[in-house]
């Protein structure tokens, strides 16, 4: 159990990580009034086609997206961001696992799925971009060492969902589902486990934990003399660190091949890959990582998924709008319910997402001719897969915003001096 538990802390690291950037990422874009203004001229024109319920047939061919392109698939849309924001804001773990899977029980293709999860990922990046913030800690060598690997891992994993959708379009439903199945049931089987031990220790307790210092696999790696040596965190610590350009070209590959095939974005496993296994300061990090996210999601979704017709954009739009909207009720209602309830309904949610995935697979290996069922049994456990998901999600959505319509009140007598402080601090600056 000792390196299965590992990876587990690993990917929820990366997970909590994630949800760090789409937090700060959201907040900056509700904020700013001009951006907030953009979006709302963006959606109108979106709202008039969608009631009208008008076709829209994507990519040339109808296997791409669902036939028509109507209100509820739309509606739909809002809805999925909206549980994953209220997922990253409530439990500080990315949402963001659920939303490919969900794109697919809503009858969005998979290939179509991933590259409007991407797109939607990389529009967010542009719009709420903090790079700016962050200049100062952005290592110029870690980042274009980390980008070549990255770009060449997109092209690999763009190349191999293309292939298996050119090959068969069923493959390719079975090679994604088959990946969110093995990566949302390893996760999921374990946070329950961490939920179920966490009960035992001090209640509303949260998931952001994790080594602290360097780690012992970042030392060995630091000590391997592979050129080019890459020099990194000259201003934290004397003389600074070094590791190889080649680990780190090698860790963009992975992180590129991953938001390639399944739609997550780079920032999901960049941090805790350079913080956990480079031995990168947590400073240096996010900068790094905030850049790379704009590259790597971005070359994702433009020159392996857009240009081919892979990418539903009025759905992007609507997962962004719902996403920033479930951030901002998710934040506050962590401040009225116990942590630890929140943590218990993150790892039913995730084992929802695995119960979804699987289901569908018996139905899809049966049409490839891999297995023999008979129609009726894999209609009926694909069927059964998909309303425990949307069950769970639809019970986790009511349940957050009841908490959060109850303790409006409450919520606002928190927030009058924080906004108080806040307007002292600015004026403070200014003078």
């Amino acid at each position: 159990m000792r390196y299965p538990r590992k990876l587990f802390e690993f990917l929820k690291m990366a997970s909590i990580a994630h949800a760090r950037w789409d937090y700060e990422v959201s907040m900056h874009i509700v904020k700013n009034r001009r951006k907030m203004l953009f979006l709302l001229i963006m959606l109108l024109p979106i709202l008039a086609v969608s009631f009208s319920d008008a076709a829209a047939v994507l990519g040339g061919k109808t296997a791409y997206a669902p036939a028509f392109y109507s209100t509820s698939i739309f509606l739909v849309s809002i809805a999925i961001g909206l549980a994953a924001g209220l997922i990253t804001g409530c439990i500080g773990a990315g949402g963001g696992f659920i939303i490919t899977p969900a794109l697919m029980a809503a009858g969005v293709k998979g290939i179509l799925a991933v590259g409007t999860d991407v797109f939607h990922i990389f529009a967010k990046a542009i719009m709420g971009t903090t790079v700016h913030k962050k200049l100062g800690n952005v290592s110029v060598k870690l980042a274009m060492a980390f980008l070549v690997g990255s770009a060449g891992g997109t092209f690999i994993g763009g190349a191999i969902n293309k292939g298996l959708y050119d090959k068969d379009p069923l493959l390719s439903e079975a090679f994604i589902s088959t990946v969110y199945a093995i990566l949302l049931g390893f996760l999921g089987f374990y946070a329950l486990v961490d939920f179920l031990k966490s009960r035992k220790g001090p209640a509303g307790g949260d998931a952001h934990g994790g080594p602290v210092g360097t780690t012992a696999l970042a030392i060995k790696l630091q000590n391997v003399p592979l050129p080019p040596m890459i020099s990194f965190d000259e201003d934290y610590i004397p003389g600074g660190k070094k590791i190889s350009g080649v680990f780190v070209a090698i860790g963009g590959v992975i992180v590129g091949m991953l938001a390639a095939i399944m739609g997550v974005g780079g920032g999901f496993v960049t941090f805790p890959l350079f913080v956990y296994i480079f031995g990168v300061s947590t400073a240096t990090t996010v900068g790094t990582d905030i850049l790379q996210i704009i590259f790597t999601a971005g070359l994702a979704s433009i020159a392996q998924y857009a240009i081919y017709g892979y990418v539903f954009y009025t759905l992007a739009m609507g997962m962004l709008i719902g996403s920033l909207i479930g951030i901002q009720v998710g934040a506050l209602t962590t401040k009225v319910v116990k942590g630890i309830h929140i943590r218990g309904f993150y790892a039913v949610s995730i084992l929802a997402g695995f119960i979804n995935r699987a289901s569908t697979l018996p139905k899809k290996l049966v049409e490839l001719e891999y297995i023999s069922m008979s129609k009726s049994v894999v209609s009926g456990i694909e069927f059964f897969g998909n309303i425990i998901f949307w069950i769970v999600v639809g019970v986790f959505g009511v349940w957050v915003f009841g908490k959060f319509i109850a303790n409006i009140g409450t919520l606002r007598e928190e927030s009058v001096p924080v906004a108080k402080a806040e307007k002292a601090n600015l004026q403070m600056s200014e003078n």
